[in-house]
């Protein structure tokens, strides 16, 4: 339903903030927020796009912050902390795409991912990835970008999943720190918590664990998905240990 509104305590659970913290960002134009009189109304399309750019950019205690947040949220879903074995297999990864553009890169990864069998709507799904790209780059610094439909309605999707493209060259992709990008994920969440909650813990494992090299350095299909399921797990424990020594 991309033309759902919330109100201003609607939006503060689904972003996981505050009211205090929501108002401050409405207060500094932070947010894109619409005043029907004094009534607050938020678009969903626009908080999307909105929060998703937010998380891409958070990083060290802000990003761990939220990942915390976002992790009660995910529960809600599904039991367990681990949530990429349900989410990727070797199958749903290629190590060698040929794209040379964005545009053939978004091309080449909706095609892979409607080969997972959890694509409802491909077309639709390109059209979501393009348009979200078109708002601003979900590359992030270290050659990875999160791509992600500017609209990730529940329609589009069976059921979570991840894809992973490497490309065979380096990718001009308009990622902050100015470099190339070889490393290309693919989120498909049909659940709007899990979607967010996806994209932090793709970061936190990106930026705490040596998953991008190892992912740089796999052989193979099979490699790269063993990667991701341990920077997953070493992103776990240490959150895990982190909780008993705060305890």
């Amino acid at each position: 339903m991309p033309y759902r509104t919330f109100g201003i305590d609607e939006v503060a659970r689904y972003l996981h903030l505050s009211r205090a913290d929501l108002e401050g960002l409405v207060k500094d134009q932070d947010i894109p927020v619409e005043r029907h009189g004094e009534r607050l109304v938020f678009r969903k399309v626009d908080i999307d796009a909105w929060a998703s750019q937010r998380i891409l950019g958070l990083e060290g205690r802000p990003l761990a912050e939220y990942h915390q947040k976002s992790s009660r949220g995910a529960q809600q879903i599904v039991p367990h902390e681990a949530i990429m074995p349900d989410m990727i297999q070797p199958e749903f990864i290629e190590p060698a795409l040929t794209a040379k553009t964005k545009a053939s890169v978004l091309r080449q990864m909706t095609a892979l991912a409607e080969k997972t069998g959890r694509v409802s709507d491909p077309r639709a799904l390109l059209e979501g990835l393009e348009a979200r790209e078109a708002l601003c780059s979900t590359g992030i610094p270290g050659g990875l970008a999160l791509l992600h439909s500017r609209n990730p309605e529940s329609y589009l999707f069976e059921t979570a999943f991840l894809a992973l493209g490497r490309t065979i060259q380096q990718i001009p992709f308009g990622a902050p720190d100015g470099q190339p990008t070889n490393l290309f994920f693919l989120v498909g969440c049909p659940d709007d918590r899990m979607h967010l909650h996806t994209l932090a813990r793709l970061c936190l494992m990106a930026q705490k664990t040596d998953l991008l090299v190892d992912l740089h350095q796999a052989v193979d299909a099979a490699a790269m998905c063993e990667c991701i399921l341990a920077a997953e797990q070493a992103v776990l424990a240490s959150r895990q240990h982190s909780a008993k020594s705060s305890g």
